[in-house]
């Protein structure tokens, strides 16, 4: 069970850094020299929005990839039933006593 949290903890890595990068490697939806310019070539509301070109592909698909490998890391995390809380590694550090007031004096 260790090795395929390992696995996909790498796999997980590599497609967050690729997605990283594709995104970065897009062009900006006004990114033209008319945009410069105030124009915007066509009459849409948005813009002109032509076929989805290779880039916004891969986008997609590694957008799809790192959600499942999310999903994933957080069922495989869940059913190793070991509490992995920040909170429960400092119960045993930092030991805590509690005293109670003195009584008031009347």
């Amino acid at each position: 069970m260790t090795a395929l949290l390992y696995l996909l903890v790498v796999l997980h890595v590599i497609i967050s850094l690729f997605l990283i990068g594709v995104v970065l490697l897009q062009q900006g939806k006004s990114a033209d020299l008319a945009a410069a310019f105030g124009g915007q070539g066509s009459q849409t509301a948005f813009g002109p929005r032509g076929a989805a070109n290779l880039l916004t592909k891969l986008t997609t698909y590694a957008a799809v990839f790192f959600m499942v490998t999310s999903i994933g890391l957080t069922i495989l995390m869940a059913r190793t039933g070991s509490d992995h809380s920040v909170l429960s590694g400092m119960s045993g550090k930092a030991k805590t006593t509690q005293t109670t007031p003195a009584p008031a004096k009347k």
